[in-house]
């Protein structure tokens, strides 16, 4: 079951890593809409990925429980290793991906931020942002 519960994990954090690539593809090319229609499927990913590992330290505890004199190592198999290494390979590959991703992010948030700054200036009071009460903030020719 062990085994199982380590190959359904490495296939959703492949599909994560997947889904955050084609985010930094998409956000790179300012084509917002397909990020967002992959959102709904990234959460349910990472729900799924957060159960199996659930299941895994589960299984894991429960092996030792069964076997306290015995060293974790001693108790899994050459696959089970394996499969825990790649777990490993795959944590960093995501956080890697994740940070990337995020550095796009901040930076595209940036820019708007900026851009609604120069459209809408604001000003500090306290410790919030309000729009500025200048009755020509904006004006309009035609």
């Amino acid at each position: 079951m062990l085994s199982y519960h380590l190959q359904s994990a490495l296939t959703d954090l492949k599909d994560i890593i997947e889904i955050t690539n084609a985010d930094i593809a998409d956000i790179k090319e300012a084509n917002n809409e397909p990020q967002f229609d992959r959102l709904s499927l990234k959460e349910e990913k990472i729900k799924s990925f957060e159960s199996k590992k659930a299941m895994i330290d589960h299984e894991i505890s429960t092996l030792m429980s069964a076997n306290p004199d015995t060293d974790l190592p001693d108790l899994l198999n050459e696959d089970q290793h394996k499969a825990l290494g790649e777990l490993k390979e795959q944590l960093t590959t995501l956080r890697d991906v994740n940070k990337r991703y995020a550095k796009l992010v901040l930076a595209v948030s940036n820019l708007y931020n900026t851009f609604l700054e120069r459209l809408v200036p604001t000003e500090m009071d306290g410790y919030e942002k309000t729009v500025s009460k200048n009755p020509s903030l904006l004006e309009i020719r035609v």
